[in-house]
């Protein structure tokens, strides 16, 4: 990939499922070592572009590129060994698993030895290569501070350190590009300023580019590099934040809120 290669770039996708238009011709490209936000109201398609950009969702028109490669037709599975990792808006962690193990599944594609050369654990690379895994989980826990709860059942933990946990999850994959989907929704104020925090030092000491969907104005304004915003499918404005929060179509978009409005209600929550 060339130093003025996108990392991602998607072009004029369309996405329907039956009558109904989640996306149409949706076109932006996303730089590495940006946080780009995607902001928009209610079913304005923007957790079907993530879905889009991990392969959840195959759109019926467009073509997605990651590191210069069209990745339109292969599998969630194969786009994660590329470098994509996500999280979800509604939780996807295995509720009756420890943290710990939920964490080492986000490692599991990059695992070396297969069934066989894992049964000769203590004679194979299979044990050395487990114990590099859990370093590097361990790192992730101590990243997010979780130390306290890494032996806790994922299940009964708060909502907001279950967020943090699917988080951990997929920085473990240790993509070049982490898609995050709503992940201060239903938090605190201050599980917000950790989250925010988090955020910020993987994209810049942890290398890692951020594709966000977020509600919070506030947070989105502060953290963001650029910003897009979707309505009804389509895109109607990208640019840097002060650009969108001035634009007349976006403000139309919320309903005839001004988007100024809106962050001056949410300036207070998130530093």
């Amino acid at each position: 990939m060339s130093e003025d290669q996108p990392l991602i770039k998607v072009d004029n996708i369309s996405l329907s499922f039956g009558g109904v238009h989640a996306l149409r011709e949706v076109s932006f490209a996303v730089q590495p070592g940006e946080i780009f936000s995607i902001i928009g109201p209610n079913g304005a398609g923007k957790t079907s572009m993530l879905n889009c950009i991990s392969g959840r969702y195959q759109p019926q028109k467009g073509q997605i590129a990651f590191k210069g490669q069209s990745v339109i037709g292969m599998k969630p599975n194969v786009r994660c060994k590329l470098g994509i990792g996500r999280t979800f808006q509604n939780l996807a962690l295995f509720n009756h698993m420890t943290v710990l193990d939920n964490i080492m599944v986000g490692r599991h594609h990059l695992l070396k030895n297969n069934f066989l050369t894992g049964t000769l654990y203590w004679f194979s690379g299979a044990r050395k290569e487990e114990l590099a895994h859990r370093r590097e989980v361990e790192d992730i826990i101590d990243f997010l501070e979780i130390a306290s709860i890494r032996k806790n059942i994922a299940g009964t933990l708060s909502y907001g350190l279950r967020k943090r946990v699917e988080l951990a999850r997929a920085v473990a994959l240790r993509p070049d590009l982490i898609l995050l989907d709503e992940p201060m929704a239903g938090m605190n104020l201050e599980e917000k300023e950790d989250m925010a925090r988090y955020i910020i030092d993987l994209n810049e000491e942890w290398g890692m580019t951020v594709v966000m969907i977020e509600h919070d104005m506030g947070v989105v304004m502060d953290i963001s590099h650029r910003v897009m915003v979707l309505d009804f499918g389509r895109e109607i404005c990208t640019g840097l934040p002060d650009e969108v929060m001035a634009n007349e179509q976006v403000k139309t978009a919320y309903l005839g809120v001004g988007l100024d409005e809106e962050i001056e209600e949410t300036s207070g929550e998130v530093a």
